[in-house]
């Protein structure tokens, strides 16, 4: 366990907080949060819970049409906030094992959220060979749920990529002409 998990008491509550923290204005049901966070019912009925007892949290709606949000006038929000952005991250070793599982990989950029510039198109660049798409969307989505935050993912063949790079491509002009952190490369950048 993580020692920031053990500091908020559970795994699931450090999940559940990085979901709302990155997503601070969007209001998620019990489904939603289950879904993206991969946890059971009973464990993210819980946190929300707790979340909502403590004013982190609001819920809006009855029954079946509850959702949860985050409480903007919470006095420790902008606290809470910094604190989870500043100490969310994957090691890359992580990122590179749940990708390696799709394919062969040859290149593994991170760019976007992962380096501070949110208005990037693109997060995560995968370039490999026999790269299967479902195998990749999971993995992606497995590092959504620890991170509590969707990820943009952009995928290529390695002749694809190339083709692509050397004609300046506009979409990996953004990735490569801004802050960028290469994970892996056997391409030869």
């Amino acid at each position: 366990m993580e020692p920031l998990s053990r500091i908020f008491g559970s795994p699931a509550r450090l999940k559940t907080l990085r979901l709302f923290m990155f997503n601070r204005d969007a209001a998620l049901s019990l489904l939603e949060v289950t879904k993206r966070l991969k946890l059971s019912k009973e464990v993210a009925r819980s946190e929300l819970s707790e979340l909502c007892a403590s004013g982190l949290l609001r819920r809006k709606g009855e029954r079946s049409s509850t959702r949860y949000q985050v409480n903007q006038r919470f006095e420790y929000l902008a606290a809470i906030d910094l604190f989870i952005r500043e100490t969310t991250n994957v090691r890359p070793r992580i990122i590179i094992s749940a990708l390696r599982r799709a394919g062969t990989l040859q290149l593994v950029v991170l760019s976007g959220f992962f380096t501070g510039v949110l208005e990037s198109q693109v997060d995560l660049l995968i370039v490999g060979d026999h790269l299967q798409e479902r195998i990749l969307a999971q993995a992606v989505h497995t590092l959504e749920a620890e991170l509590g935050r969707e990820i943009r993912y952009a995928s290529f063949a390695t002749a694809d990529f190339r083709y692509r790079f050397g004609v300046y491509d506009r979409l990996l002009r953004d990735i490569f002409d801004y802050p960028h952190h290469r994970l892996l490369d056997k391409v030869g950048l």
